[in-house]
């Protein structure tokens, strides 16, 4: 793979300039492909090798390069060296490259690029993802879709990794809003129709609710003195909200199985209603909890009244806040888990939430707050159903299925699938996730149903078609020429470019790794595609010589592997027929 041709160049810089090969690992890069046929594979950077000074005088990094290459001797790894823009190049023994990235993915299968020496260093940590987080008794709303996708991806890919990740669902099953269900519910609730359609009847109750609230002042009291009694574990008042919230749940779980995600832990805010109080406790015996003229209870974040700074903690009332049972979660998670990292998945529109939780834990004297972390993302705009605007996941997901049938019932091979709806829902939950992780996470991006469906070009849906073409080829042609190749069949560009991507996975793993945005990895197996597509209308195996045919059939299936490897991290499952 990759990273042993990284570590032969290493091996010979170290000698030339005396460092450590371990030292340079990191300033070998393969180079991406580009439309020129004759390009080198790997480059040193000699910009990362200097010191980082202002040292005017110092020689020029372009003669500096010059000279270390002539310093450089070609090999049984390295056919060629020559320089670039303030690169060194090395070119690698083209039979010797074909031989090594086949078969390495191949052998490391689903490991492959997760292996590299990029990674050896790392040390394996136990990491707590919280993501999705839905409220209790309303619908799934298409809101926490990008969460659900977003922490699901982060997810997957520290688990292959090699972490041991705990996967959190954090519902919203505490707060005020239950009082206003709890009185909703006792005012305009029916249970027949709870129990037919839970959640769709407990959203007529809240919005029932609310506009009574607004209008009469006995209705907003009495929904306060419904959460009060849940506060103090009123059996009455606890047992409706258990209803609601396994009611949810249940539903949930239905959700998060079409999209193929699962959690280790359903927790919630609700967990953590006594363990707020003793959060208030401690905060009072450390004086940072500050009452107010109206009764609740601040921190103040600045030490001087800034109050841009202050976060309020406790109802006038005493009843808990969203803060205050954040705050009460990371502690028992500490002491649950004790973590190394936890990361928080939610909207940009939460970060001065988690920026005042994380600062309060700080000086409450909890040092491991620096290990806690939020990863923010946009919003999602102009998702729209055929029945006007969308608020449920539920709608987008059968509004996915029903287009994608309608799709591929104009190709003829949809006949032959077994479970065409399996297969709608798989292609177009690809085509949401890719169009969603093709941005920055930061930005809030246009939703657009046209694009999301198209076939070609960059989408899910054409990543999903590509592995399905390659898989029928394996199909097709069987497992007889798979047993041995001969690397020489496979010396043309388009062979070559696609073995030169393949060497860049491990990369392209290693950067999403880093900043934890899944468009490197998007961008990728984009690019994969394309190369395929075009290596698929030039490479025949059909009548051409076995030896040829077998060689081919290899570098396919070596492009399909890694397809579903990087689509899988997603969290797309690949189809085999579409």
């Amino acid at each position: 793979m990759a990273c042993s041709f990284r570590r032969a160049i290493a091996c010979q810089l170290s000698r030339v300039l005396n460092l450590p090969p371990e030292n340079l690992i990191t300033s070998i890069s393969a180079v991406p492909i580009s439309q020129k046929e004759e390009v080198a594979d790997f480059q040193l950077s000699v910009d990362s090798l200097l010191e980082e000074d202002n040292d005017h005088s110092r020689p020029d990094i372009q003669v500096q390069a010059k000279r270390l290459a002539e310093k450089l001797r070609c090999d049984t790894v390295v056919s060629e060296i020559s320089t670039g823009q303030r690169t060194v190049n090395f070119k690698i023994n083209r039979e010797l490259l074909t031989k090594t990235v086949l078969q390495q993915v191949i052998e490391d299968g689903s490991k492959y690029g997760l292996k590299s020496e990029l990674f050896s260093g790392l040390p394996r940590k136990k990491i707590v993802v919280e993501f999705s987080s839905p409220n209790v008794a309303k619908k799934f709303h298409v809101g926490h879709l990008r969460s659900t996708i977003i922490g699901n991806f982060i997810a997957n890919l520290k688990e292959a990794l090699g972490h041991q990740v705990i996967r959190i669902n954090y519902l919203g099953d505490w707060g005020m809003q239950f009082g206003l269900l709890g009185t909703g519910f006792q005012l305009f609730g029916y249970e027949e129709k709870l129990q037919s359609n839970p959640l769709q009847h407990l959203f007529e109750v809240y919005v029932q609710v609310n506009k009574e609230a607004a209008d009469d002042k006995s209705v907003a009291e009495s929904a306060q003195e419904f959460f009060q009694r849940l506060e103090l574990g009123d059996v009455q008042a606890l047992s409706l909200w258990q209803k609601f919230r396994d009611l949810s749940i249940e539903e949930y779980v239905q959700v998060y199985k079409r999209l193929g995600v699962y959690f280790d832990e359903y927790s919630g805010e609700s967990f953590y209603r006594e363990k707020s109080q003793e959060v208030l406790k401690l905060l009072e015996s450390k004086g940072l909890l500050l009452k107010t003229i109206k009764g609740t209870a601040v921190v103040d974040l600045s030490g001087n009244g800034d109050s841009s700074s202050i976060c309020t903690v406790m109802r006038s009332d005493g009843t808990s806040l969203y803060a205050t049972r954040d705050l009460a979660a990371a502690i028992d998670r500490m002491d649950k888990y004790n973590f190394d990292t936890m990361i928080y998945v939610t909207d940009k529109g939460q970060k001065k939430h988690f920026q005042q939780v994380f600062q309060m834990l700080k000086i409450m004297g909890y040092d491991w707050a620096e290990r806690c972390q939020h990863v923010p993302f946009g919003v999602v705009q102009g998702m729209k159903t055929r029945r006007g605007d969308v608020t449920f996941l539920e709608d987008v997901l059968n509004e996915i299925q029903l287009r994608m049938l309608q799709n591929m019932a104009s190709i003829k091979t949809t006949k032959e699938l077994k479970n065409p709806q399996e297969t709608a829902e798989r292609v177009g939950l690809a085509a949401l996730i890719i169009q969603d992780f093709k941005g920055l996470l930061l930005s809030d991006y246009k939703f657009s149903w046209d694009r999301v469906f198209q076939s070609r070009g960059d989408t899910g849906v054409f990543l999903q078609y590509t592995h399905a073409r390659l898989h029928s080829l394996e199909e097709t042609f069987g497992c007889g020429y798979l047993n041995d190749f001969n690397t020489a069949c496979l010396q043309e560009p388009q062979s070559v470019s696609i073995l030169q991507h393949l060497l860049r996975f491990d990369e392209v793993l290693y950067k999403s790794s880093q900043d934890l945005q899944p468009r490197h990895i998007v961008s990728y197996l984009l690019t994969l595609s394309h190369l395929a597509a075009v290596a698929h209308r030039t490479l025949q195996i059909k009548d051409s010589p076995p030896e040829v045919a077998g060689a081919r059939l290899h570098l396919f299936k070596a492009v399909r592997s890694v397809l579903a490897n990087g689509m899988k991290l997603l969290g797309i499952t690949p189809v085999c027929r579409m």
